[in-house]
């Protein structure tokens, strides 16, 4: 009897715990049902992404035995350097690519040396 009752409340628990889980995902995820304000418009300066992109590459350039980053660094710069290049101008986002992709394979080849 008691065994039945723990499990009962157990249950209720566990299903008010999931509800919750779900309606504040499905309001994270943009899921809303119309009920919530409108999103904060995002504003990117060229200028600091400009100046955070150089800063990245001008440490790359600075390896000459290996890496100047750890291994989850280096890949997070190989993933986010190129999409964050595309809030610049194409031509100026394209150059700093290629640049920070030529660093990209003389590090890795440093450490595959």
């Amino acid at each position: 009897m008691i065994a039945c009752l723990v499990q009962r409340a157990y249950a209720a628990t566990t299903l008010r715990m999931w509800k919750e889980i779900y309606l504040s995902a499905s309001n994270q995820l943009g899921l809303d049902l119309g009920d919530a304000g409108k999103a904060a418009e995002i504003h990117i300066d060229p200028e600091e992404v400009r100046s955070e992109l150089h800063a990245i590459l001008a440490e790359a350039r600075t390896a000459t035995h290996d890496c100047p980053w750890d291994l989850r660094t280096f890949q997070y710069h190989k993933t986010v350097f190129p999409q964050m290049s595309n809030w610049l101008p194409s031509d100026e986002a394209e150059q700093l690519r290629f640049e920070f992709q030529s660093e990209v394979e003389r590090i890795e080849a440093l450490l595959a040396a």
